[in-house]
């Protein structure tokens, strides 16, 4: 567990720097004298990279279903990280014009093609790994991690903020992130290199029972499944890209936070997340998934819009409590998510089947997330407007819990 989650981690690190940087690249690769404009381009690229994800999650989902969950996550790993290290390298508008724009797309295509393979790979090994009644507590560890890497990442640039002041973090030091990618890349490489498969995997390779075209199957025969982990995923990735990659910029152009102080927001509003969730995922083994989930929806419903009214309030202690009354509902929510799609397949198409599903929800919700959340408070005036959004897709993913069925504690299907 921990080796799968180290390498998560490192995966979300790198792919999570762009969307905390964003509105330092939005004043280097963008012809835009608004930072807010500004800021609504780097989003849309940012969207960009979401978009590959479906293509990346079609080929990964296919390979890890056939050759294994451990070699396919080792492969995105490296693919990710060398891709951000890139980002580092970049030139910049002012030095090329319109080619580091294009550069930055290419870029971002890359890693949101493997990123296709991540969370659906770590999340199929993590339930193959773990008992039934402790499932949901082992999965939850993924989102911790994942969590805890866009922490590292909130606070890496709220100490580069403090060390190298905020002028020459916007010249340059915003660079530094990204090339810490690299070596990060092979820490996680050694670590998912040296894990075994999943016993459910390698139980079903010795009894030959693996699918020669897992997608096929998947989606000829498991349509429901499909549809359910589209639904579930909706607000899974409303919800983490609202607060890993809208919320930093929204600080500092909208509401005018310090750029120091929007980033420390951030760190500890996520922190305080990461710490949740394993105690939620500890909670949907003992009272089952759909509570928790449909509690973490109900009170996205019910809190978002009051949690962003506090957050316009413009200081420091109102946004965190904001932060800390979405974060309740996220870690709720994610407590239970991961199992509760690793248990909606069959072992054989497990790793294809979320892949596709959650990267058909991630690219459609979650990629627009950021950059539609700016757009709203652009065309509108009102700085509250992003919360209409995640209400919306709380209640999408609400009314698909309540037609599925309880799964906590039961074997998973082979």
């Amino acid at each position: 567990m921990f080796a799968t989650g180290v390498g998560h981690f490192v995966e979300w690190f790198d792919f999570g720097l762009y969307g905390t940087l964003a509105a330092f690249i939005g004043l280097h690769f963008f012809q835009a004298d608004d930072p807010a404009l500004a800021l609504l381009s780097s989003f849309a690229v940012f969207g960009a990279g979401f978009v590959m994800r479906p293509l990346g999650g079609l080929w990964f989902g296919s390979l890890g279903d056939r050759i294994g969950r451990r070699r396919v996550l080792a492969s995105v790993i490296m693919l990710t990280s060398g891709a951000t290290f890139l980002i580092g390298l970049l030139p910049t508008y002012s030095q090329v014009g319109l080619l580091a724009t294009v550069l930055l797309v290419l870029v971002r295509l890359v890693q949101g093609f493997a990123a296709g393979g991540e969370s659906a790979g770590a999340t199929t090994f993590l339930a193959e790994y773990a008992p039934a009644r402790r499932r949901g507590l082992f999965t939850s560890w993924i989102d911790t991690f994942g969590f805890l890497a866009f922490v590292a990442a909130s606070g890496l640039v709220v100490l580069l903020t403090t060390v190298l002041g905020e002028a020459a973090m916007k010249e340059w030091g915003w660079r530094i992130p990204f090339l810490l990618a690299g070596p990060l890349g092979w820490i996680g490489l050694y670590l998912r290199t040296h894990l075994e498969d999943s016993p459910e995997f390698l139980a079903l390779k010795q009894s030959h029972k693996t699918e020669a075209a897992p997608l096929q199957v998947a989606v000829t025969t498991e349509r429901r499944a499909l549809g359910f982990c589209i639904g579930f995923v909706v607000i899974k990735a409303v919800g983490h890209w609202m607060l890993q990659a809208f919320i930093p910029g929204y600080l500092t152009t909208a509401l005018r936070f310090p750029t120091q102080q929007a980033y420390l927001i951030t760190t500890l509003g996520l922190l305080a997340v990461a710490v949740m969730v394993p105690f939620m995922g500890y909670l949907s083994d003992r009272f089952g998934r759909r509570p928790l989930m449909l509690a973490g929806c109900m009170g996205f419903i019910l809190l978002s819009w009051p949690a962003m009214g506090l957050m316009a309030q413009g200081d420091v202690v109102s946004a965190l409590l904001a932060m800390l009354l979405l974060g309740i509902c996220i870690a709720a929510f994610d407590g239970a998510c991961c199992a509760a799609i690793a248990e909606l397949f069959p072992t054989r198409i497990r790793f294809g089947g979320i892949a596709i599903a959650y990267n058909v929800a991630v690219a459609f919700f979650g990629g627009i997330t950021p950059w539609f959340s700016a757009w709203l408070v652009l065309k509108s005036g009102n700085p509250l407007a992003p919360a209409l959004f995640v209400m919306m897709a709380a209640l999408i993913t609400f009314l698909t819990v309540l037609r599925a069925k309880e799964s906590a504690g039961l074997p998973l299907r082979r």
